[in-house]
């Protein structure tokens, strides 16, 4: 019983907003019309500042009371924390994306010359200490993503987390199908 009476209280407070309703949605539509007539009469075509873009002087995502700091630091070529951050993230992954073409050159380079035993396990040790390196900077990279992420001020400028094993496996599999490919058979 009470469920009905409830449904019936919905009804009854939907048939009250129904005019409200579409008093808003008449008033919205001769808001547009009288835009419309007005973009046709050309009223809007020699505005000032037409065609060139807005200057946003203030950051609506930035709290009140940094907004001087902030502003100081912008005239000063300073950028905030996070910022940073995220240049040094990518600048990270740049370096790391170009040592793997780098020693894939070093691959190349070693099996287009004749090889003996030892060159062979110099070549191993580099290639492990290559991959060592590769994790090392994989971490670094992770930590950095996690710290800019909890100082970033929006979850939509958060980076996704990588997983360092993942990563090693992409990078891994790179380098060993590059020597399969070079390795005679």
């Amino acid at each position: 019983m009470r469920e009905r009476s409830y449904e019936e209280e919905v009804k009854i407070k939907a048939e009250k907003a129904r005019p409200l309703a579409r008093y808003m949605s008449s008033t919205q539509d001769l808001v547009e019309m009288q835009i419309e007539k007005a973009m046709a009469r050309g009223e809007f075509d020699n505005l000032e500042g037409a065609g060139k873009p807005i200057k946003f002087y203030e950051n609506p995502f930035e709290p009140p009371e940094l907004r001087m700091v902030f502003k100081i630091l912008k005239n000063n070529n300073f950028a905030p924390y996070w910022i940073e951050l995220g240049k040094e993230i990518d600048a990270d992954f740049k370096k790391l994306d170009q040592e793997v073409e780098y020693f894939k050159k070093y691959v190349r380079m070693f099996y287009s010359q004749k090889r003996n035993d030892k060159a062979c396990k110099n070549f191993e040790k580099k290639k492990a200490h290559f991959y060592y390196e590769s994790r090392l900077a994989l971490e670094r990279i992770s930590r950095k993503i996690v710290d800019y992420n909890l100082h970033c001020p929006t979850f939509r400028e958060n980076r996704a987390n990588i997983n360092v094993d993942d990563e090693m496996y992409k990078i891994i599999t790179a380098i060993e199908k590059e020597i399969e490919n070079l390795k005679p058979s």
